[in-house]
């Protein structure tokens, strides 16, 4: 792999920008779009790995580290779970974790290093210009039908069972390149709107449903409870606000599908300026935090939240309210956080769009790089977290350490539970793996903390996002890929400066109509045109 292509830094870091804001781009494999469909893995002849493999080989993986681990242990291998794994599966893995917040920058000098570890944990959809037949023709990745179909039993009986999985997992020509995180069907809603309830019973208001409830209880937040960013959030990978209140207008801050199955790029559609006043009307009062746009890391969320700052925000259902009902509850057994319903402009409307992920979770996949030296070995290694015995030990942690088995009735030990100093989600990172390549267990929400976050995944699944959200996986071909790349950074670039413009002020929105035509003289109807030729394509595999 010495030759991958140099502009490949600029280009990635204006995409990952906003990443989650444009569907993910990529091309086949070969140079030709005919090329001939990859075999799918055979399901017959499952030939199972004994563990733990016998080898003195040691494998690398970059990949993420949890933000709870690293209060305790700064690399996995260190911890109990990546000693366990060791343990289990014969093999040493050497770890090395991107800064928090800086996942994306040390991706793309990763990449144009030349050096790539045997595995890398990323989103190879929407994270690799060109998507995964691109990553593969460059020379990044390697495909993975044969080595699944030889290396992972485990996989591959799950593949079988799954078709509509199978589906996700491979691009048009049947090529798989990731081992993917499996969510299981009540883990596909984890993030949305919350606020403190506390706050709002105090001043006698009811959680919001509406936009205009919102802007009541913000204005009642910073004007009778002294907030000063009442609502608050982190800017990065997802300009979170875009679902909790652009999502009101029946549209949305990235592409989407609208109601006829038609791809469409929110950010010029005519009811996106009346969103973007909404924001920009907020921000000016206060209502918005005004340094949001310096929010990229969880820290500053944290403090927000803890200091009475900040009453409301869009976070995830564990790693958000269930770690900040904890700390805030010994600082004051009053603290509530709850979830709110993704708001309508209008009482009693179910929500256009909002949180909804797929079986599928293309940001915690590893892709085996085509530097490896024992592919082969690192396929068996992550073949192990699709195995029943490898699935709990990445969900639940170590039996009778981490969790006890009573009969099929799974629960954490008082180790985990009852420790006064750190959390419980601080507690359990060190035993499991929150996000990575594994077979997801629907029983880990069973074990939320308080009734608060049970409610939030019933409140937060109530929305017509399962219509409206755009795959990640979708594949264009090659020659698209290409045209979309020639185009899509300078959209991505304009369009993140101008949304931050519009809302600070900076720019007066009279000038959205002009911007609009910016975007279109840029070439973005090509661009929607070829996410909707891959997302028809999509739909017949």
């Amino acid at each position: 792999m010495k030759k991958r292509i140099r502009g490949f830094i600029g280009m990635a870091v204006t995409i990952c920008l906003v990443s989650s804001m444009l569907a993910a781009c990529s091309g086949n494999k070969n140079e030709k779009n005919e090329a001939e469909p990859a075999a799918s893995p055979k399901a017959d002849d499952l030939k199972a790995v004994t563990y733990p493999i016998e080898t003195n080989d040691t494998l690398t993986s970059w990949e993420q580290i949890n933000t709870n681990l690293i209060t305790f242990y700064p690399n996995l291998a260190d911890s109990p779970f990546g000693q366990e794994l060791e343990k289990r599966t014969g093999v040493k893995v050497k770890y090395s974790h991107p800064a928090d917040g800086q996942a994306k920058e040390q991706f793309n000098l990763l990449i144009a290093s030349n050096n790539l570890p045997d595995v890398i944990e990323y989103d190879w959809n929407t994270g690799y210009p060109g998507g995964p037949d691109k990553a593969i023709a460059d020379k990044v990745i390697l495909p993975l039908n044969d080595l699944i179909d030889q290396y992972a039993p485990n996989l591959k009986k799950i593949l079988k069972e799954n078709p509509e999985l199978d589906k996700m997992l491979k691009t048009d020509d049947g090529t798989y390149y990731v081992f993917p995180m499996i969510r299981p069907e009540n883990g596909t809603v984890f993030r949305g709107p919350m606020i403190r309830k506390d706050w709002l019973d105090e001043l006698n208001l009811p959680v919001p449903t509406t936009i205009d409830e919102w802007y009541t209880a913000l204005k009642a937040f910073k004007e009778q409870k002294g907030a000063t960013a009442p609502f608050t959030l982190q800017y990065g990978v997802e300009f979170n606000i875009q679902d909790a209140f652009i999502g009101a207008y029946k549209t949305a801050n990235r592409f989407y599908i609208d109601d006829q199955g038609q791809v469409k790029y929110g950010p010029i559609d005519a009811q996106f300026k009346d969103a973007i006043a909404l924001l920009r009307k907020w921000y000016s009062e206060g209502l918005i935090d005004k340094d949001f746009a310096l929010n990229n890391d969880s820290k500053s969320l944290d403090s927000k939240m803890m200091s009475n700052a900040s009453g409301a925000t869009v976070g995830l259902l564990s790693g958000g309210m269930g770690r900040w009902m904890e700390t805030g509850k010994k600082q004051n057994e009053k603290f509530q956080l709850v979830a709110a319903p993704y708001p309508t402009l209008n009482k009693g409307e179910k929500a256009f769009i909002g949180h909804k992920d797929f079986y599928y979770n293309p940001i915690a996949s590893k892709a085996i790089s085509a530097d490896s030296k024992n592919p082969e070995l690192a396929v068996k290694w992550i073949d192990y977290a699709y195995s029943e015995e490898g699935a709990m030990l990445f969900n639940f942690g170590i039996e009778g350490v981490s969790y006890t088995n009573n009969n099929g009735t799974l629960a954490y030990t008082e180790k985990i539970t009852k420790n006064p100093q750190y959390t419980l989600q601080q507690m359990i990172s060190q035993y499991t793996k929150p996000n990575g390549p594994y077979n997801g267990d629907a029983r880990k929400n069973n074990f939320n903390s308080f009734k608060e976050q049970d409610e939030a995944l019933v409140i937060w699944s109530d929305t017509d996002a399962a219509n409206h959200i755009m795959p990640a996986f979708i594949t264009p071909t090659l020659d698209e890929s290409k045209e979309v790349a020639k185009l899509i950074t300078a959209i991505a670039s304009y369009k993140e400066e101008m949304l931050l413009k519009f809302i600070m002020g900076q720019e007066p929105i009279e000038k959205f109509d002009a911007y609009v035509e910016q975007i279109k003289s840029m070439g973005i109807e090509k661009i929607t045109k070829i996410y909707q030729d891959a997302y028809d394509r999509y739909k017949q595999r």
